[in-house]
């Protein structure tokens, strides 16, 4: 099957995995894997997998960031929801959505937060994000905003010390009443910058990402060797 025909069934199953989920009046409770997947890999899935696992989430919804506010240059944002399609579609726990990737302004934690509670409005929701970004976090729009929607799970990876971030987390604990639990994740060390480095050297990046994003990237030329 051509990559672009598996782009499309994909869509359809993930669309009907979506509304039957959304129309779920149960408790539910829902991760959120936010990032600009610039490409998805194999260390995202595994993160989210543990995460999922260790926590009892319902689902893990994937939200590539349509345009981020503090990262230029990054590839097409169809291009990475479809990769993210592809990357998860063997996995019913796990849903993507194109709910920041529709827009055509800025996306925003607490803007995407807002959307779900009324989409979701009897879940609970617990944002994953690296525990360096939380560190950062009084950098983002609404801080105070972001820690009344969701729960936040700060996840450390391989080169980041969970002791050196965990200080910063108390004090957004006290600071915010902030619900923020944090949490080592035996991650793989891969980075999408590492990916996007060894495609533009001409290098391969098999066991990297899974086979089908590898195929969607070498079908439509990104990340071209030589590429800046």
């Amino acid at each position: 099957m051509r990559i672009s025909d598996l782009v499309s069934k994909v869509s359809v199953n993930n669309f009907s995995k979506l509304e039957t989920f959304r129309q779920n009046t149960d408790k539910i409770k829902i991760g959120i894997m936010g990032g600009t997947f610039d490409p998805i890999h194999y260390a995202h899935l595994a993160t989210a997998e543990f995460i999922r696992d260790k926590y009892q989430l319902d689902k893990i919804l994937f939200i590539p960031s349509g345009n981020p506010p503090h990262k230029g240059n990054v590839t097409d944002k169809y291009d990475r929801y479809n990769m993210v399609m592809l990357a998860t579609r063997n996995n019913d726990d796990f849903l993507v959505s194109d709910l920041e990737i529709k827009k055509s302004k800025r996306s925003y934690t607490v803007d995407t937060l807002k959307e779900l509670r009324e989409i979701y409005p009897n879940a609970t929701v617990y944002f994953i994000t690296g525990a360096d970004a939380i560190c950062d976090i009084e950098n983002w729009k609404d801080v105070e905003g972001n820690f009344k929607l969701a729960t936040f799970i700060a996840a450390t990876r391989p080169g980041i010390s969970l002791l050196r971030a965990q200080e910063k987390i108390e004090k957004l604990k006290r600071k915010y009443s902030a619900n923020i639990i944090s949490v080592y994740v035996p991650s793989l060390d891969i980075s999408s910058t590492y990916i996007r480095d060894q495609l533009r050297e001409g290098k391969s990046i098999r066991y990297l990402v899974p086979e089908s994003v590898g195929k969607y990237i070498d079908e439509n030329k990104l990340y071209q060797y030589g590429d800046e």
